[in-house]
């Protein structure tokens, strides 16, 4: 339960990998064994012409509570409301005991800034191990 709570105390991080970093919502957290899951959204501005769009990247956070290393699988889906989740993306890493990674990219798709909520979903599995349950995160903005 402390995997859990301590991964949903993640709020808003913000990616330092360059001058435009985008600001990182993080969802609620879940968890697969000893590791913890978070889903993270962004939705950073640009421009086609005179027309704004948004290009909405989905995250993952994982935080391995455990006293050895892992292999861990996890993918991303995304919807705006009355439509089907859509896969963003996949992808797997190596968690070493306790370290903690993320967030890492999990897969981006550009939607028109109209003021749509976008929703994303992760969930990840320990190698051998069950799914997670779904971390959701959400954004309507269009940030710069």
């Amino acid at each position: 339960m402390g995997t859990v709570l301590g991964a949903a105390a993640l709020t808003v991080l913000t990616v330092p990998t360059n001058a435009h970093a985008a600001s990182i919502a993080c969802g609620g957290g879940t968890s697969t064994g000893r590791v913890a899951v978070n889903g993270c959204i962004s939705a950073e501005r640009d421009w086609l012409g005179d027309i704004p769009y948004r290009k909405v990247t989905a995250y993952v956070t994982l935080r391995n509570t455990g006293t050895r290393a892992v292999n861990v699988s996890y993918e991303a889906y995304w919807r705006t409301p009355g439509f089907d989740w859509q896969k963003l993306g996949s992808s797997r890493t190596s968690l070493g005991a306790g370290a903690t990674v993320g967030p890492i990219e999990a897969g981006s798709k550009d939607r028109a800034c109209d003021g749509v909520k976008v929703e994303i979903r992760v969930h990840a599995q320990v190698s051998g191990g069950a799914w997670s349950g779904w971390s959701p995160a959400a954004t309507k903005q269009c940030q710069t």
